[in-house]
């Protein structure tokens, strides 16, 4: 008799486990409509065979390359490890997390992110940190960067933080409650809409142009667990017009890439060289590049990433796999199906502006 009320007590605190996760699951933003930016994080453990280059940062890495274009012309196999304003710390745990399943032979940190250290927004953290496996990586990543009213209870279980969404559910929220679609190729965030520069805001004076200490602790960390790990770690600027890109910024830049023997590329100064032209290639108005300009910066960065020890050209190779990654894959046949999916989606949105017949707007969410 006691054993049977221990097994149904057993059974009935496992149904109660299942259905609170099935309930969390449906309330969980599927970020499959307009805001599609907090599927990044999670897709990258869809992937199936290692990338000889891992690209770390905000919106101006994920909106501003193409691995697609980078495997098409040079064989070089990237994955893109960026989100909306994602701080410097959480890139270091990203970097963190990466190492897990593979060791890139160089990373690319876009150090746009140098200029906040502290989140504002607990959106951004979400699509960021929710995505990601749990892992001291992805604990240490929360603690870093969790604003005053986080509470890690709530990244741990979901459920407390979202649990109001059950008078906001929307039809995606059953269509992609078992699977979402996959939304960006190799981290890349693809846009084939145009917005052409126009006015830009006066560029703000500041009574300090310092980073905050924080912020260079972590770069410090970036660069020390690349040399670690024989990675070679390289620094970027992306050509984003706006928000402005300051001369004192550069300077510590550049001095800090001096001190270390890193290679800088500030694409910003380098935009008539790639060809970039902000009345083309420029989604919303010269903050990010749409598929046109990020297919020529990754053709300006290809030769560049040919230059670091083993990044090479795999195309007509297989993979050598490791513990995540299966060996004997062609890498010709997974990146097939990669440049499919980009090849579509982005004829798709052509034919959807030539029909609108007009300038798509986009206002940052």
């Amino acid at each position: 008799m006691k054993n049977k009320r221990v097994i149904c007590l057993l059974a009935l605190i496992v149904l109660s486990v299942l259905i609170l996760a099935g309930i969390q699951r449906l309330v969980l933003p599927k970020y499959m409509g307009l805001v599609v930016e907090g599927n990044f994080t999670a897709e990258y453990y869809e992937e199936e065979t290692p990338h000889d280059v891992i690209f770390l940062g905000n919106c101006e890495v994920y909106e501003n390359i193409s691995p697609i274009v980078l495997w098409r012309e040079f064989g070089i196999t990237s994955y893109i490890r960026g989100n909306a304003q994602q701080l410097i710390a959480q890139s270091y745990y990203m970097l963190e997390d990466t190492l897990r399943y593979e060791t890139p032979k160089a990373v690319v940190f876009n150090v746009a992110a140098m200029q906040q250290f502290d989140q504002d927004n607990e959106s951004y953290n979400r699509m960021t940190l929710d995505g990601m496996r749990w892992s001291s990586s992805k604990w240490n990543a929360i603690r870093a960067t969790e604003m005053e009213d986080e509470h890690m209870i709530e990244y741990i279980f979901p459920i407390l933080r979202f649990h109001s969404r059950f008078r906001e559910l929307e039809a995606d929220d059953l269509t992609y409650y078992w699977r979402r679609g996959k939304v960006a190729h190799n981290g890349y965030y693809l846009r084939a809409d145009v917005r052409p520069v126009g006015d830009l805001p006066a560029e703000r004076r500041r009574s300090d142009y310092s980073f905050d200490d924080r912020s260079w602790e972590y770069l410090d960390r970036i660069r020390q667990l690349c040399e670690d790990k024989g990675i070679q770690l390289i620094l970027m600027k992306a050509p984003s017009l706006y928000p402005a890109w300051y001369d004192q910024w550069e300077t510590q830049i550049e001095d800090y890439a001096d001190q270390y023997g890193l290679t800088y590329i500030n694409c910003l100064e380098a935009a008539d060289e790639i060809g970039i032209d902000f009345t083309t290639d420029t989604y919303d108005a010269g903050l990010h590049m749409n598929v046109y300009g990020a297919e020529k910066m990754s053709e300006y960065f290809g030769p560049i990433l040919l230059q670091v020890p083993g990044v090479e050209d795999r195309r007509g190779t297989a993979s050598e796999g490791n513990s995540h990654y299966k060996a004997g894959l062609s890498y010709d046949d997974v990146w097939r199906e990669k440049c499919e999916f980009y090849d579509a989606m982005k004829a798709s949105q052509e034919a959807e502006f030539a029909e609108l017949g007009y300038i798509k707007q986009f206002y940052i969410q």
